[in-house]
């Protein structure tokens, strides 16, 4: 089974960035579609990026678009979410997942995803 390990989140303010990653641990993720997703209070968990195996499609959620970008190093195993321009509806549990190949497309949904990290806050606030 593929174990999922991400890095802390933290408290960013407006307009700040942040990195977070996630790293595959007993297994590779060469032939694993990669996604981010989150889940704010009261809300359902949604897609927030997502990143195709081995030729590196990527695929954005519109709230999303132009400050956030997601990248893979199949060498470390990790996948990345790059967090820019954040702002408070940023705010969120960040959780990485795995799905297998050709699970990022458009309307790439949690449902495909059938393992998943530990899950990361991330706050956004002044």
């Amino acid at each position: 089974q593929v174990q999922l390990v991400e890095s802390r989140g933290g408290l960013v303010q407006p307009g700040g960035s942040l990195r977070l990653s996630c790293t595959a641990s007993d297994v590779t993720l060469d032939y694993y579609t990669m996604g981010w997703f989150r889940q704010a209070p009261g809300k359902e968990r949604e897609g927030v990026s997502c990143i195709s195996d081995r030729d590196g499609w990527t695929f954005y959620a519109d709230s999303v678009k132009d400050r956030f970008t997601i990248s893979r190093d199949n060498a470390k195993n990790t996948v990345y979410l790059q967090m820019n321009s954040l702002k408070a509806e940023d705010t969120a549990v960040y959780y990485c997942a795995a799905a297998g190949p050709g699970a990022c497309v458009p309307a790439f949904n949690r449902f495909a995803f059938h393992y998943w990290g530990q899950g990361t806050q991330v706050a956004v606030s002044s």
